[in-house]
């Protein structure tokens, strides 16, 4: 077999091409029409569900209770984190959401929050993949906390060198 090929020509005409297509995704969505994703970051965890609706959004704190996401997450720049991907998408005020946090602190869960939604918008609508995966935000930040060594006041400081 390797004595009859000589030129890449003679080997263009034993591999025939496959053409692959891109796999065409389909809408996942529940009976009640609702798309749900797990969203992540550092150790926050946040579970999300949307559906079409008039752009509310709802957090259930670990008390179990729904509040709005104006008052769970009071700092204007986390409310902003949580708009992201409706604004990319383009489609702000036109689905609502409901999200459990858990894990972390506010900024943790706010982008935990961002990547549920995310992925959750690209579930419900597959056209929408294509902006929200060229702004990130469908990627996990993969970021967290270093641990602290032994010998070391915390992870990488080390205690005060004294001469004497």
């Amino acid at each position: 077999m390797s004595d009859d090929l000589k030129t890449l020509d003679d080997l263009k005409s034993v591999v025939t091409p496959v053409a692959e297509e891109a796999p065409v995704r389909e809408a996942v969505r529940d009976e009640l029409g609702r798309s749900y994703a797990t969203g992540k970051r550092k150790d926050a965890v946040a579970r999300v569900w949307i559906k079409p609706g008039s752009g509310k959004m709802l957090v259930r704190d670990n008390k179990g209770q729904f509040i709005d996401y104006t008052k769970y997450f009071a700092r204007p720049v986390l409310q902003m984190i949580l708009r992201q991907p409706f604004q990319v998408a383009g489609v702000v005020d036109q689905f609502d959401v409901i999200a459990t946090v858990a894990g972390g602190g506010l900024s943790g869960q706010a982008g935990a929050v961002k990547h549920g939604i995310s992925k959750a918008l690209q579930l419900y609508d597959p056209a929408l993949r294509a902006p929200l995966k060229a702004a990130g935000f469908l990627t996990r930040d993969s970021r967290v906390v270093e641990r602290k060594k032994f010998g070391r006041a915390k992870a990488r400081r080390s205690f005060q060198f004294s001469k004497r």
